[in-house]
């Protein structure tokens, strides 16, 4: 019995990453060009499709949706399914969600609510007149002086896509990561041209981790998709953890009342 459950709690960490890694390799694709002023952007709504490995094994689908609530507001939904051995060890689907508004044509987070890997809620609010954070995760309260342009999960690589749209992508980001604010280095790996499931394409592939840590998340961008994310991989010390490659795309003008 206590293998099971040891079994059973070891999936729910691998989907939960996965999700994880969704929710930090998948953003939006603009439909104003990068040339464009900032304050006339606007993001197309769109739906998008991921299998999910997890060490070779089929670990789930990820599927996640952006939904434009009205003028600048955005709200972006992920939710994890489990598939083959792990359905049977992990029944509830693994949701986040995002809800964010475009300031000067910035990602600016205004709400995160979500899970952990061992089911605890996790629920964020952001007030950027008072510059910080506050709310409980991981079990604990949690109230955190912003740093510049913290992201949420959900809302990082959202705010990744706009800036490799528009050729500044910073070599360091700020992430709120449970209670704490954490910073990552982001830089270009190379170059590929791959094969998916939506047709071959070429990449630009770029690595993200924290100073000095052993884990990458390595993302292959598809330029002619509004750099897209279209497969990316959790690395550690030099194994591929989690793989997720692209299984559909979805654009539809999806807007929702608040």
């Amino acid at each position: 019995m206590l293998r099971a459950e040891t079994t059973r709690r070891h999936w729910a960490t691998a989907v939960s990453q996965a999700l994880l890694l969704a929710a930090l390799v998948t953003g939006v694709p603009a439909t104003a060009s990068s040339q464009s002023p900032p304050e006339t952007d606007v993001l197309e709504p769109f739906t998008v499709a991921y299998s999910v490995e997890w060490k070779g094994i089929t670990a789930g689908v990820s599927t996640l949706t952006l939904i434009r609530l009205g003028g600048d507001d955005y709200r972006y939904d992920s939710t994890t399914v489990a598939r083959g051995l792990a359905r049977l060890l992990v029944a509830d689907p693994v949701k986040q969600t995002s809800t964010f508004e475009l300031v000067a044509g910035e990602v600016r987070p205004q709400q995160f609510r979500g899970i952990d890997e061992k089911e605890r809620q996790t629920a964020l609010d952001f007030n950027w007149q008072r510059n910080r954070v506050t709310g409980t995760a991981r079990g604990n309260n949690v109230d955190l002086e912003l740093k510049p342009s913290t992201q949420d999960p959900m809302s990082l690589q959202i705010a990744a896509m706009r800036q490799l749209q528009r050729g500044d992508l910073p070599t360091q980001i700020w992430m709120i990561d449970g209670n704490e604010i954490k910073d990552y280095e982001q830089r270009r790996h190379g170059s590929e041209r791959i094969k998916t499931a939506i047709g071959e394409l070429d990449t630009v592939v770029y690595d993200s981790k924290r100073p000095d840590g052993s884990r990458i998340t390595r993302t292959w961008h598809a330029p002619s998709l509004g750099y897209l994310p279209v497969m990316a991989q959790r690395i550690r010390n030099g194994n591929v953890e989690v793989t997720m490659r692209i299984r559909d795309l979805q654009r539809a003008a999806t807007t929702a009342a608040k």
